[in-house]
């Protein structure tokens, strides 16, 4: 019980403080998930650090990852071109650089693990930019029902994956995840989505049907993932940033590769987009 009332609060201030956020300002969306990349990254590190030969500056990783977030989201504000991006790499190539002088035992592993932690956790964070301005302006709705959907397509799958799951779905990698909670998720998505094709009309309910099916795909390939990492290097979760939830990665996996398939979705569906030829 103690666990139970533990988990509520901690959710309740965890999408609180995300919708809150997303919907007050462009700025407040910003500095909340520049502040989760550069943590999420921190984590990510320490653990294959702490289990891999690895040893990187996890600073430098993490700073890395943060100034691609805001190389991302002043691009997709248009407030600068993709020469924004310069910087960035210019960074990636030093870091790659400053490995031929450090002398560690294990220089690939340490080149891996970094650039591993930029496509895998800095990217997906980073892209969320390119969904909240997708039209040109800054639109929280967008923003929202892509975390919405993930949630509600959690808490569905879990509700009916305990109460109706027999057949595992990846028991390799997750022992308890089902077929039937997938696609009892999947039906609490679709109702989800539906009524935010009532609130955002910019997308077709059959659009809208589409956003739902393409996060609940990749948003469960994202969970495992995130879950063959941890069975990998033998942890039970990924920190202890939320308690009753575990890190960051516990509660952001969903969107590691679902963000990235979104952004292709949202891109062939509207036509103006940040512009690069400035």
């Amino acid at each position: 019980m103690k666990n139970l009332i533990q988990r509520t609060i901690t959710g309740f201030v965890f999408i609180f403080v995300i919708v809150s956020c997303v919907l007050y300002s462009q700025y407040t969306f910003g500095i909340l998930f520049l502040f989760l990349t550069g943590l999420a990254l921190i984590e990510f590190h320490n653990l294959v650090e702490s289990e891999l030969d690895v040893q990187l500056e996890i600073w430098v990783a993490s700073a890395t990852g943060m100034l691609l977030f805001i190389s991302m989201f002043a691009f997709a504000a248009e407030w600068i071109s993709y020469r924004v991006f310069a910087m960035y790499f210019m960074v990636l190539c030093a870091v790659f650089i400053t490995e031929l002088y450090r002398k560690k035992e294990n220089p690939i592993m340490n080149w891996a693990m970094f650039t591993l932690g930029q496509a895998y956790i800095a990217l997906p964070f980073a892209l969320l930019s390119i969904i909240a301005y997708i039209q040109g302006k800054y639109n929280p709705i967008l923003v929202l029902a892509f975390f919405v959907t993930i949630w509600v397509f959690d808490s569905g799958a879990y509700l009916v994956g305990v109460t109706f799951g027999k057949h595992r779905l990846f028991e390799r990698i997750s022992p308890k995840k089902s077929w039937e909670g997938l696609f009892g998720g999947l039906f609490f998505a679709l109702v989800g989505s539906y009524v935010f094709s009532c609130i955002e009309t910019s997308l077709s309910l059959y659009q809208w049907f589409g956003f739902a099916v393409i996060i609940v795909i990749f948003a469960t390939f994202g969970d495992l993932s995130e879950s063959l990492l941890k069975r990998t290097i033998g942890v039970k979760d990924s920190g202890k940033m939320f308690p009753g939830h575990g890190g960051i990665l516990d509660r952001f996996d969903s969107i590691l590769f679902a963000t990235i398939a979104i952004c292709i979705y949202l891109q062939l569906i509207f036509t103006k987009l940040p512009t690069i030829s400035r």
